[in-house]
């Protein structure tokens, strides 16, 4: 699926950076769920966010996605300030959630055309982003079976499909393999790992589960609604001295 097909708008600032997020904090009455998040993510960079159950995962991506406004910082998405520029911001984002969106009453290419039709885009390069997408998720033999026919693996291709058709330059995954068989997941991975690689669009994937984080190029690693690293995988293990990814994590949030 070619994403380049739709030229990114252009930054407002310049920059080369695809999210960059500062000082960024959250609070539901006096539980703090983000206390002074920062981090950047570069164009074609894949970042990995980890994070045990409550860590503040999920507020995040609420604020990444416009849906709450943070209590304090700045969110930047290919350098257009999300406060102050909603919707140009936004249209550079697109979205895999955790809970499923789909209309399972649905055909497959119905949902994609009511989304096409949402983003206001053109009948025609609908039709062709449309076609690219399921030939590239390998979804075309099922493009006219209801959504809710679908095996799981497949509802999250339509997923992402989805969220690529206004050519999005950061793509947001959520938790996205959640109740995925082993290959489903693998093959999630592969596809998200096909964009970043071949295709230079950035991502950030949260997840509790450290095997998805090993090919990511940024792991960021969320403990109680604070930042505790950032950096290559590589490096988690050289600090904690260990060989697994999954004992430096368990050590890490140990300290």
């Amino acid at each position: 699926m070619n994403i380049q097909a739709t030229a990114p708008a252009p930054t407002a600032t310049g920059c080369d950076t695809a999210l960059r997020v500062e000082g960024l904090g959250k609070s539901y009455g006096r539980h703090k769920a983000l206390d002074e998040v920062c981090f950047s993510l570069r164009p074609g960079q894949w970042g990995a966010l980890l994070g045990e159950n409550g860590a503040g995962k999920s507020t995040l991506v609420q604020l990444l996605c416009g849906l709450f406004t943070p209590d304090q910082g700045r969110i930047e998405i290919l350098g257009l300030d999300l406060a102050a520029r909603p919707c140009e911001a936004l249209a550079q984002l697109g979205v895999v959630f955790q809970q499923p969106t789909l209309d399972l009453d649905l055909s497959v290419l119905d949902n994609l055309r009511y989304h096409a039709g949402l983003h206001g885009m053109a009948p025609g390069l609908a039709r062709q982003r449309i076609a690219e997408g399921l030939d590239w998720a390998g979804l075309e033999p099922v493009a006219r079976a209801r959504a809710r026919t679908l095996s799981g693996g497949n509802r999250r291709k339509l997923e992402l499909v989805r969220a690529l058709l206004h050519a999005p330059r950061l793509l947001l995954m959520d938790e996205a393999t959640v109740g995925l068989d082993t290959a489903s997941r693998q093959q999630l991975l592969e596809l998200v790992e096909r964009l970043v690689r071949e295709q230079g669009l950035s991502v950030l994937w949260t997840t509790h589960w450290v095997q998805e984080v090993a090919r990511a190029d940024a792991l960021l690693v969320l403990k109680q609604g604070r930042l505790r690293f950032a950096a290559p995988p590589a490096a988690l293990l050289a600090r904690t001295g260990t060989e697994d990814l999954e004992q430096a994590f368990l050590q890490l949030n140990r300290g």
